[in-house]
C-alpha cells in the first residue's frame, strides 16, 4: 500500500543562548514516499513490548503483564515461558525489554529489563539474565537468574521506567531508565539512576572504572534524560541514538555521548501537562536534542535500517509512535535529521517496538490488548 505524508514544515532554529548545538524539528517530507507492504505475522498479545530474533527463525516477544512467549515465523504463540522474574506491572510499568546475550549461541542467555517490586508500594527499573530452555511444547523455562541492574532509589510510581537493552560495539551493555515521572529533578542528580543513559558490563559491573563526570555514579554514561523507550546503536558509526518522551511535547532524538548532559529538566521543548514551559529551550553546558517533536508523537522503539529489501532506506532511523499511532522515517545527513515521512498512520496502532529483522525486513510490535500484533514491513508496488 502506498502511504500518506506527515505536513511539511521548513527545517526552523532555535533562538535563544546559543546551545551547544543547534536542534531541530519538523523536517520537510523525502523526495519520494515509501511504499510498502503490511504482513501481520501474529495477533492475540497482550501489550507487546520489546522483541528479539532468536537463531532459529522464532521470536521472543514480552508481554507487559510479565509474560514472556516465543512466536514461530507462521504467527503461533506459545505457552508463557516459566521463571520470569515477578514484575510490577501496573501504568507504564511491567516485563519490558528482551536482548540475547552475545554469546547466545553457546550460553543460552538473555537479559530482561521490567519494573522491579521493591516493597512499600515501591519499584523501580532492574535488568536480569538468565539461561533460556526452549522446550518441544512451544515455551519453555528461564534458569540461573540473577538480577545484574537496580535502579536506585526506587520509587511509588507506575511511570517513566525508561529500559531499552543495546549492545556496545565494545561488548558493554547500555540501559536507559526514566525519571519515574514524580522525580523530575533527580534526571540532573549525578548519583541517582534516575533519567540516565548506564553502561555496564555484561553481568553488571560499571563498564568503566573511571566515573563520567565530577561525583557521577560509575555506572552512568550520560545524565538530564526524561524517560528513554528507545535505542539503536548506528551500525555505520557505532554510536549510541535514544528517542525520549517530552511531556506536552518536546520528544527528542539524542545522541547521548559519555559525561554529558541532555538538560532535563533544565532545558526542554516541553509543556506542564497543565500549562507552561518545562525548563527554557537552551541554556550553556546543556546538550540540544538533534531532532525534537513538537506535538508529541510518544516515542517508543527504534532501530537503524541497514538491510537489502529497502535499498533507499540505508542509514534511516525508524521511531514508533504511541500517541501518533504512526511509524516515523528519519533521513539522516551529517548526523542531522533532512526528512522525516510519517508510516502506518491509516493502521492507527500505536507502535511500541521497531526492529530490523534477519531477512531484511522491518519488524513492529503493536502495543494493543488483547490484540498486540508483530507485523513485518516489505517493499510494496
Amino acid at each position: 500500500m502506498r502511504l500518506g505524508w506527515a505536513p511539511a514544515v521548513l527545517l526552523a532554529a532555535i533562538a535563544g543562548t546559543a546551545p551547544a548545538t543547534a536542534a531541530q524539528t519538523d523536517a520537510p517530507k523525502p523526495p519520494a514516499p515509501s511504499r510498502i507492504q503490511v504482513e501481520t505475522v501474529a495477533a492475540g498479545l497482550a501489550n507487546p513490548w520489546g522483541l528479539q530474533f532468536l537463531p532459529d527463525g522464532r521470536l521472543l516477544v514480552t508481554e507487559r503483564a510479565g509474560r514472556l512467549r516465543v512466536v514461530t515465523r507462521d504467527g503461533n504463540i506459545g505457552p508463557a515461558v516459566e521463571g520470569v522474574p515477578q514484575v510490577s506491572a501496573a501504568g507504564q510499568g511491567g516485563l519490558l525489554d528482551v536482548l540475547l546475550a552475545q554469546d547466545f549461541a553457546t550460553s543460552g542467555d538473555i537479559y530482561l529489563s521490567y519494573a522491579e517490586p521493591r516493597g512499600n508500594s515501591a519499584n523501580a527499573t532492574a535488568v536480569a539474565r538468565a539461561r533460556l530452555r526452549l522446550d518441544d511444547k512451544g515455551g519453555g523455562r528461564l534458569e540461573d537468574l540473577r538480577v545484574i541492574f537496580q535502579q536506585q532509589p526506587a520509587k511509588a510510581s507506575s511511570l517513566h521506567f525508561g529500559s531499552r537493552l543495546v549492545w556496545a560495539p565494545d561488548g558493554a551493555l547500555f540501559v536507559t531508565t526514566g525519571d519515574r515521572g514524580i522525580a523530575r529533578d533527580e534526571a540532573q542528580m549525578p548519583k541517582s539512576l534516575l533519567g540516565k543513559v548506564i553502561k555496564l558490563t555484561p553481568n553488571g559491573a560499571p563498564a568503566s572504572a573511571e566515573a563520567a563526570g565530577p561525583g557521577w555514579d560509575p555506572k552512568i554514561w550520560s545524565i538530564g534524560h526524561r524517560n528513554i523507550q528507545g535505542a539503536a546503536v548506528d551500525p555505520a558509526t557505532g554510536l549510541l541514538w535514544t528517542v525520549e518522551h517530552g511531556a506536552r511535547g518536546g520528544d527528542e532524538l539524542n545522541r547521548p555521548e559519555r559525561g554529558k548532559n541532555y538538560g532535563w529538566p533544565v532545558i526542554s521543548y516541553s509543556n506542564e501537562y497543565a500549562g507552561g514551559p518545562i525548563g527554557v529551550p537552551s541554556k550553556p553546558g546543556f546538550e540540544q536534542p538533534v531532532y525534537y517533536w513538537v506535538p508529541s508523537i510518544a516515542t517508543s522503539g527504534m532501530a537503524f535500517y541497514s538491510g537489502e529489501l529497502f535499498p533507499e532506506w540505508t542509514g534511516n532511523i525508524f521511531v514508533g509512535g504511541l500517541q501518533g499511532v504512526q511509524l516515523a522515517r528519519l533521513v539522516l545527513k551529517d548526523g542531522e535529521v533532512v526528512a522525516e515521512e510519517t508510516l502506518l498512520a491509516d493502521l492507527d496502532h500505536r507502535i511500541r517496538d521497531v526492529r530490523q529483522g534477519p531477512d531484511g525486513a522491518l519488524w513492529l510490535l503493536t502495543d494493543d490488548a488483547p490484540d498486540g500484533r508483530i507485523l513485518r514491513l516489505t517493499p510494496g508496488t
